[in-house]
């Protein structure tokens, strides 16, 4: 099999699904940033996060929260539902990559709640060919993450949850390269999540305060090939907060903030023999790596605040039936260098729900550029409250 072929299409999952893009590098810092495997992870999947700047740990729960904070779900007004979004990907350079989110829940009494989801990615087709250049195969990589999870109020204020995650990743098909054979790659992972929730009051008016937190993807490595050392997931800490205040008895307005940081190694400095001169060594176990994330980086202290992304999201609501959302997503330009700004709308009629986005990068020529997501729910629930956090 042709390796070059190989590679580009390693080079395509890996790297296009959405972990790097150091496009408009201002000269500042040097390029440093953190690669994983099975970045689809990372992705925003839904519409409403995916409009207020990839923000969502601490916003009213939703269908769509097994990815953002699954503690959210025991605060969920309705008994169940489920949502299916849709998002085309990467459309400037591939015109056939895809990323596909199914979501439900259902709720097992008034602090209790189960809900389980499927995010699916198709990266469109890879044609294989021989060292001559005739055609072999066609194959379509594909990646996908089953979860489960269960969360509990404690209290009057806080929730917590917990998901297991089952992740496949078939980027080859099996072909070999080289004399290597490959494989899909499998790995199971974990969340660890919490949300504060209370209903107060400011500037005279009644409003919900919320801060969430939660310790995504923590599981074990995950290898395309028995020759090659594992690579790690995009374990990831998101911690944030929102506000809600009703306005009047139809309109009320919410602001929300996201910091997010990959708990994986800082790739070090090398020297021309590969001896590491500046960081740690990156080939560690997952609980060192998890602690190592925090101090590792060969530019010190400030660049580990270089690796924290930041996600600004506000959203106004009319008379519970139609939303108006925009955001702000930053990362350092060391670090991949996306910056974009996001905007969206929806629409919700007794139990179903529609919500699209669009994503615009202030970069020119950005892979990114152009990015919609659709979303479509339904929830078995009487009508909403007023209040949405």
């Amino acid at each position: 099999m042709n390796k070059t072929i190989i590679t580009v299409s390693l080079f395509i999952v890996l790297h296009l699904s959405g972990s790097v893009f150091s496009f408009g590098q201002s000269g500042s810092g040097e390029l440093n940033a953190i690669q994983t495997v099975v970045p689809f992870l990372t992705i925003a999947p839904d519409s409403r996060a995916g409009a207020m700047g990839d923000a969502g740990v601490a916003t009213s729960p939703d269908i769509y929260s097994m990815h953002w904070n699954p503690a959210k779900f025991a605060f969920i007004e309705g008994r169940g539902g489920f949502g299916i979004s849709y998002s085309p990907w990467l459309r400037t350079l591939v015109p056939d990559i895809n990323i596909a989110y199914i979501a439900g829940y259902k709720r097992i009494d008034s602090r209790q709640v189960a809900a389980a989801s499927l995010l699916y990615s198709s990266l469109g087709d890879i044609p294989f060919t021989d060292n001559f250049g005739n055609l072999q195969r066609v194959f379509i990589p594909t990646e996908f993450a089953l979860d489960v999870a269960y969360s509990r109020i404690f209290g009057e204020f806080f929730s917590g949850g917990i998901a297991f995650r089952f992740i496949y990743s078939n980027l080859t098909g099996g072909f070999s390269s080289g004399g290597t054979d490959t494989r899909p790659g499998i790995s199971f992972a974990a969340d660890v999540s919490g949300l504060y929730r209370r209903e107060t009051e400011l500037f005279g008016r009644d409003a919900i305060v919320s801060a969430g937190v939660n310790f995504s993807n923590i599981g074990s490595k995950m290898s395309y090939t028995s020759s090659k050392e594992p690579d790690f997931i995009p374990m990831n800490l998101r911690l944030g907060g929102a506000c809600t205040i009703e306005i009047d008895n139809y309109n009320s307005l919410t602001f929300t903030t996201d910091f997010n940081k990959l708990l994986v190694p800082t790739p070090p400095k090398y020297d021309v023999d590969r001896n590491i001169i500046d960081g740690k060594d990156p080939n560690v176990s997952v609980p060192v790596a998890i602690f190592q994330s925090f101090y590792d980086a060969p530019g010190g202290f400030r660049e580990e605040l270089h690796e924290i992304t930041v996600s600004l999201g506000a959203e106004y609501w009319y008379n519970e039936q139609f939303a108006i959302r925009g955001g702000y997503f930053h990362e350092n330009e060391t670090k991949g260098n996306r910056k974009y700004f996001t905007a969206g709308a929806g629409f919700r009629m007794n139990i179903f729900a529609i919500d699209f986005s669009y994503l615009m990068p202030l970069v020119q020529n950005h892979p990114l550029a152009r990015t919609l997501r659709f979303s479509l729910s339904f929830e078995f629930a009487a009508l909403r409250n007023a209040s949405r956090g």
